[in-house]
């Protein structure tokens, strides 16, 4: 028999009305431009049978009117609190602040990317608040769980913004031109980390002309960086591999060194270096130092795609500009929140997508189902309990 939770509620409603109210709150960080759920994403769960409310103003950074959500049937409030204490779920894009944690009632079911390798002062607020949570970077990578995968989604915004920013504050062109006053060489660009940010990254600096040459840890996806007209820079590290959910396996650090001596030279050659270098549920690895970023002429650009999870690059800061030797080294921060409205509609895309595979049209909410590998990989605290044992060892250590 499948084993099954459901989001207890505070008392029983009448048949016809919503089990599931859903609240959306504005992002408590001023800096968030993206929202989580778009009106046509209201639209979708008012359909399903969910009462969604959001709080006013809850699009305006990322071109969602309040009009819009009014049309497609959620209700607007601007009382944020009492709206936090009548929720059965909540949604968001980031992390809640400990004083909203402390608003939601027991059983409520908090869904966003909670950062739960780092943000141990939210996690016990939300044990000791009794609030289930997931954590949508937890979402398993497989077929099935794809069209949820925030991660993937905002990666390949933040791949397209990095080579856009890299472009606008380079001192030339990305294409060759053939010119009355001479011809102009294209950039060369290279891309360090070949998964989806890293992917994006080479599809648009080829579009934009420039000569593109990547590398990555795992050699299978070296067909991939072909099949976009890129050149795989290929570097012998010994054994590599990923992880089961595709991840590059963290490399030894003898092979750490291997890894930079390699690359020293087609960095130094480099007008664009763009690095997107990950180890979930780690700090980013530190792959380039600040000799190599030197080595490369004034006027190049480093934009660093780890800044905010420790960064690849040495001096990188997140959301601040280095100048080293007249390089330019751009520390990424919510790269895909500088195209909020895409960013905004994929993000609720996939939230609906989640919610939607987990909906009981019988009875009109959210079931928790223990036994499904993308719950189970997910749904981190439950009943006060914090099930994932990586983040358990993450918050001991």
């Amino acid at each position: 028999m499948l084993k099954t939770t459901k989001i207890p509620n505070a008392a029983r409603r009448q048949e016809e009305e919503p089990l599931m109210h859903l609240f959306v709150p504005k992002e408590h960080d001023s800096r968030e431009t993206r929202t989580a759920l778009t009106p046509d994403g209201a639209a979708q769960l008012i359909k399903l049978g969910a009462e969604v409310t959001v709080e006013a103003g809850l699009g305006e950074k990322s071109g969602f009117p309040d009009a819009l959500y009014e049309n497609a049937g959620a209700r607007l409030t601007s009382d944020r609190n009492a709206a936090l204490q009548a929720a059965s779920a909540v949604l968001q894009v980031c992390k809640p602040s400990v004083a909203d944690v402390a608003l939601m009632k027991e059983g409520t079911l908090l869904i966003c990317l909670l950062e739960p390798f780092t943000s141990f002062d939210v996690l016990d607020a939300l044990e000791k608040q009794k609030v289930n949570a997931v954590s949508l970077e937890m979402i398993p990578r497989t077929t099935l769980a794809q069209k949820m995968d925030v991660l993937s989604s905002q990666a390949n915004l933040a791949g397209y913004v990095a080579v856009l920013t890299a472009a606008n504050r380079l001192s030339q062109v990305l294409p060759m031109m053939m010119t009355p006053a001479g011809t102009l060489k294209p950039a060369r660009v290279f891309i360090i980390g070949v998964g989806v940010a890293g992917l994006q990254a080479i599809a648009t600096a080829k579009r934009l002309g420039a000569r593109v040459e990547a590398f990555d840890t795992r050699p299978a996806v070296e067909e991939q960086v072909h099949s976009l007209g890129a050149k795989f820079v290929k570097i012998d590290l010994g054994e590599t591999g990923q992880t089961k959910d595709g991840y590059a396996k963290e490399l030894t650090e003898e092979q750490k060194e291997l890894q930079k001596a390699g690359m020293a030279k087609v960095i130094a050659q480099s007008d664009i270096v763009i690095t997107t270098a990950q180890v979930f549920g780690k700090s980013a690895p530190r792959i380039v130092s600040r000799a190599m970023v030197e080595a490369m002429k004034p006027g190049s650009v480093v934009v660093d795609l780890a800044a905010e999870t420790g960064g690849n690059v040495e001096g990188a800061q997140a959301g601040a500009e280095v100048n080293i030797n007249g390089v330019r080294l751009i520390g990424a921060e919510n790269f895909a929140g500088r195209v909020a409205g895409h960013a905004s509609q994929m993000f609720s895309s996939n939230s609906v997508n989640f919610i939607t595979h987990f909906w009981d049209k019988e009875n009109k909410d959210i079931h928790l189902n223990l036994e499904d590998e993308i719950m189970d990989g997910c749904l981190i605290i439950l009943n006060g309990a914090l099930r994932n044992e990586m983040i358990r060892k993450a918050r001991q250590a």
